[in-house]
């Protein structure tokens, strides 16, 4: 066990190694400069004055250093911690400005993650016994996973907030309101929550539960279901390990989903206008911010990784197989 931690911890090091190095360079090829910006921004006329704040701009922001030592001061600020500074936003530090934005991300993921994996699995698992679910359960989910996000989003947000004007179809929370505990507040929130956690859940939903219902079929037909059957076993117990082995495959797909799932929710925040990194990162770029989309894809890259570990960690703690293999290597 101790070996595979140590495998696993090294190449998600290296994987975190180069990731960082693309989020760093990738803003950097973007056309556009920052620094102009930012001047032209504050509407000087005098071109000594628009030099001055320009050499003072590249100076806060570093850019007046040659590109190798840019690239090494942002690892050692990215060890302190140091996210830079906001352009668009000047002078906020792009650390306050992310983790701002990062709840709101998490409120709508991973609820839809965690509830359209267990809905879906479940559902899945029931209509590959039951002929008539199978029938309703099939075509849907192949609808709703086809789907790409954004359509999806843009569909809610026409029917259940423009047509039927159940939901706001715009904001994290009513611009009317303050940022508070209060009872007001909170139900403003969820309100707004709907429309965003549903564009993830629906089209999640569909690709787990097709996924299960074909994977239970398969082991209900495999040798072993065959064997236990012949042998007499409960048909009930013969489900049960069927559904175990089938999960397997599901926790894997779980660990690739991943990073879907945020693109789809970075996505889904864009068309909703909701306060997430989504919108963050579109308004990085429109305002040629390198160091707010850095900061925030930083954060993607990180619990993109984070959560794929942990999920590593957990397959080899429900799989016998694997345990077993960790243990013969051992030895």
């Amino acid at each position: 066990m101790r070996g595979y931690l140590a495998r696993k911890t090294l190449v998600y090091g290296l994987t975190f190694v180069v990731a960082v190095t693309l989020n760093w360079l990738i803003p950097r090829l973007m056309p556009g400069d920052p620094v102009q910006r930012m001047v032209a921004r504050a509407a000087v006329q005098h071109p000594e004055t628009i030099a001055s704040m320009a050499a003072y701009y590249e100076r806060t922001f570093g850019l007046d250093l040659p590109i190798w030592q840019q690239y090494l001061n942002y690892w050692a600020a990215l060890f302190r911690g140091d996210l830079g500074t906001s352009v668009w936003l000047f002078p906020t530090p792009v650390s306050q400005v992310v983790l701002e934005a990062v709840p709101y991300t998490l409120g709508i993921m991973i609820p839809a993650i965690v509830l359209s994996f267990v809905v879906g699995n479940t559902v899945g698992a029931m209509a590959a016994r039951s002929r008539w679910l199978d029938n309703v359960a099939l075509p849907v989910g192949y609808l709703v996973t086809a789907m790409p996000y954004m359509w999806l989003a843009i569909l809610l947000a026409w029917g259940l907030g423009v047509a039927l004007g159940w939901f706001p179809v715009a904001g994290g929370y009513d611009f009317g309101l303050v940022p508070q505990w209060s009872w007001t507040f909170v139900a403003d929130l969820l309100h707004h929550w709907v429309l965003p956690f549903l564009s993830l859940f629906l089209v999640s939903l569909g690709g787990w539960a097709i996924g299960m219902r074909n994977l239970i079929i398969y082991e209900l037909e495999s040798d072993y279901s065959n064997y236990l059957s012949a042998l007499g076993a409960p048909r009930r117990l013969v489900r049960r390990y069927a559904f175990r082995n089938a999960m397997l495959p599901q926790i894997t797909g779980l660990a690739l989903q991943l990073g879907t799932v945020l693109g789809g929710a970075l996505v889904t925040e864009i068309v909703f206008g909701y306060p997430g990194l989504g919108k963050l990162v579109l308004s990085a770029i429109q305002n040629q911010d390198f160091f707010l989309l850095q900061g925030t894809l930083l954060f993607v890259v990180i619990g993109v990784l984070v959560a794929n570990f942990v999920i590593d960690i957990v397959y080899v703690l429900v799989d016998p197989r694997t345990r077993t293999g960790l243990t013969g290597a051992t030895a």
